[in-house]
């Protein structure tokens, strides 16, 4: 059967995550999507994990890598896209659990002249380290209860994990946060992220996913927001690529694409 959804799931070197989030998409309820793994530049450990992996899960898996040569996150996700063959495209990060309506919670949204902002619960290292596939295979990693036994802290937030229906619905339109390209939990359809260009290559860490959200927006493409309708359990590392220049050079291009109201960059996947 012809996939409808694809799958983006951005990773480097971060071999036990990318297993929990693998494991994570193989308990989904809406079972109609393919997966891309956008690589930016893993070691062989990774490539033996997804080889292995795909024996066992239901999905079909593909595997988009390039040299590493920083990060250079823009320019992988840009070719996971492309290789991606659906209509409709999702992206999370290969640190990110997704809750078993996961997928389903977008199909169910999705939109003609929309695209999809939804949110993440973030978890304390020690809980990121100790969630066993077991843990998601069954469920349990999404249960509050079992959460707060295991280190997790009383919170709103964790409405987050456990609102549906309509109290999810009403938190949506309650919250404070504004819909924007999310790049742990966002999807829109293939042909308005091509329309823009994909993702601005010059941008290394620090909003670049916020910027393709911008540039969808000025292109007229409306931000829904879904984000206590669909989460993920976002585990805990270390952020070394994290630096003041990237972060303030993405801050200008932001500012440039905001005050010329761009639609399109031309740092993307049409060069």
């Amino acid at each position: 059967m012809q996939k409808n959804i694809s799958v983006i799931i951005s990773t480097y070197n971060s071999v036990e995550w990318l297993k929990k989030v693998i494991w994570g998409y193989n308990t989904q309820t809406y079972r109609n999507f393919e997966m891309v793994i956008a690589d930016d530049g893993s070691r062989q450990d990774t490539f033996d994990v997804i080889e292995e992996l795909k024996k066992e899960v239901f999905y079909p898996i593909i595997h988009v890598w390039h040299e590493d040569n920083g990060f250079q996150k823009s320019q992988i996700l840009n070719k996971a896209i492309l290789a991606s063959t659906t209509d409709y495209i999702m992206m999370s990060d290969g640190d990110c659990i997704p809750r078993p309506d996961f997928v389903e919670q977008h199909i169910k949204f999705r939109e003609e002249g929309y695209f999809l902002s939804g949110g993440y619960h973030k978890l304390p290292m020690q809980l990121s380290q100790n969630i066993t596939k077991e843990d998601i295979y069954s469920g349990k990693c999404f249960d509050v209860s079992w959460l707060k036994k295991n280190g997790m802290k009383a919170s709103f937030k964790n409405n987050k994990l456990s609102a549906t229906g309509l109290k999810s619905t009403v938190l949506n339109f309650l919250t404070p946060t504004k819909p924007s390209w999310n790049g742990h939990n966002a999807s829109g359809w293939k042909k308005d992220i091509l329309a823009v260009n994909g993702f601005d290559e010059r941008m290394q860490y620090g909003g670049q996913d916020r910027e393709i959200g911008e540039r969808l927006v000025n292109y007229g493409i409306i931000p829904k927001q879904i984000r206590y309708s669909t989460t993920c359990l976002h585990l805990d590392h270390p952020r070394g690529y994290a630096t003041p220049e990237s972060i303030n050079k993405n801050k200008n291009i932001r500012k440039e694409t905001k005050i010329q109201k761009k639609k399109r960059t031309d740092f993307g996947i049409e060069k």
